[in-house]
């Protein structure tokens, strides 16, 4: 009877029924940790959709983060020559080896039970994941600025965390992330995904992106960039004037060059503020707002700093843990 049944699979579009019930009987025995991103995409026609868009060679080694299951990573098995899967919950990797196994394409799979973000990835050729949303931001960056060349990667994530991506200057949604993954890549749209595409359902949409490193780069030292675009960021609708000439700001830069040794002797306050306030001036940059500036204007006005010794980093790697993107 309806009142007596749980779910009613009749409800649920024909080809969606068998993945569907799949995790149905998967979380009888295991529970999906919802505060952990895992929600599992069972829509065979979405997943069929990212694997043709990942534009996988037969030759490629291809990077998932968070399997889960294996939905995905089984497509992508069958597309593939090999799949490096990192999955932190040897729940998930039991799961996904058995069905790996079933399939015939245990000898292509190799798993690696750790945290993704605290671990080298192994060579690769592009990546494709439906990424934990609680740690997009910081993954992202780890695949742009610490990794070694790839392809691409074909991303699933929370739709506004997408939007964030896809901005541009002027846009509500540009922020330090887009700027930050645009210097260095091309970011395409490819699809909306809908909450009811995943078991169990999270609370929001989802989008399917395209991240495509560039091959030309600019010249430019990466830490001085992310530290440069952290302060300026940090108050994204703030004109650059108002920013860069508060006492508060100019005490911290000075402080920093000081200790950096880049300022030679102790400088004046008044001496230092006359070197930040005639580069905004000179470059024409007093009034502009960080959110409404191109990437090239951003070079720009890094590189007009670092030519009257003004430096934002001097050390240290790429990123740490108080360097994550909104």
């Amino acid at each position: 009877m309806l009142g007596a049944t749980k779910r009613v699979p009749a409800l649920i579009p024909r080809f969606l029924q068998p993945l569907r019930q799949l995790h149905e009987e998967i979380e009888q025995n295991i529970h999906f940790h919802k505060s952990k991103g895992q929600h599992i995409l069972t829509n065979p026609r979405i997943l069929d959709t990212i694997v043709r868009k990942s534009a996988i060679n037969p030759t490629d080694t291809v990077l998932e983060i968070g399997p889960g299951t294996g939905n995905l990573t089984l497509k992508l098995l069958e597309a593939s020559h090999k799949v490096i899967a990192i999955e932190l919950d040897h729940r998930m990797v039991h799961i996904l080896e058995n069905r790996a196994t079933k399939h015939n394409f245990r000898s292509k799979l190799r798993v690696i039970t750790k945290d993704a973000l605290r671990t080298d990835f192994p060579p690769f050729d592009l990546v494709v994941a439906n990424i934990p949303y609680g740690i997009s931001s910081p993954l992202i960056i780890k695949l742009m600025y610490e990794t070694a060349a790839f392809r691409s990667a074909t991303l699933l994530l929370q739709k506004e965390f997408a939007r964030r991506l896809l901005a541009n200057p002027g846009d509500s949604e540009f922020n330090r992330l887009a700027v930050n993954v645009k210097l260095l890549a091309d970011v395409e749209f490819v699809m909306d995904v809908s909450k009811r595409d995943f078991f169990p359902p999270p609370k929001v949409d989802s989008s399917v992106i395209i991240i495509r490193p560039k091959v030309n780069v600019p010249d430019v030292n990466l830490r001085q960039w992310r530290a440069f675009t952290r302060t300026c960021f940090n108050n994204k609708n703030k004109t650059l004037g108002a920013m860069f000439k508060s006492k508060r700001k100019v005490l911290e830069l000075l402080e920093f060059n000081n200790m950096a040794g880049l300022v030679k002797e102790q400088g004046d306050v008044c001496l230092f503020k006359d070197k930040i306030v005639g580069v905004l001036r000179e470059g024409g940059f007093d009034d502009k707002r960080p959110s409404k500036l191109s990437i090239e204007e951003l070079l720009h006005l890094l590189g007009l700093f670092n030519e009257v010794g003004v430096y934002f980093d001097h050390h240290g790697g790429v990123m740490n843990e108080d360097d994550i993107d909104d």
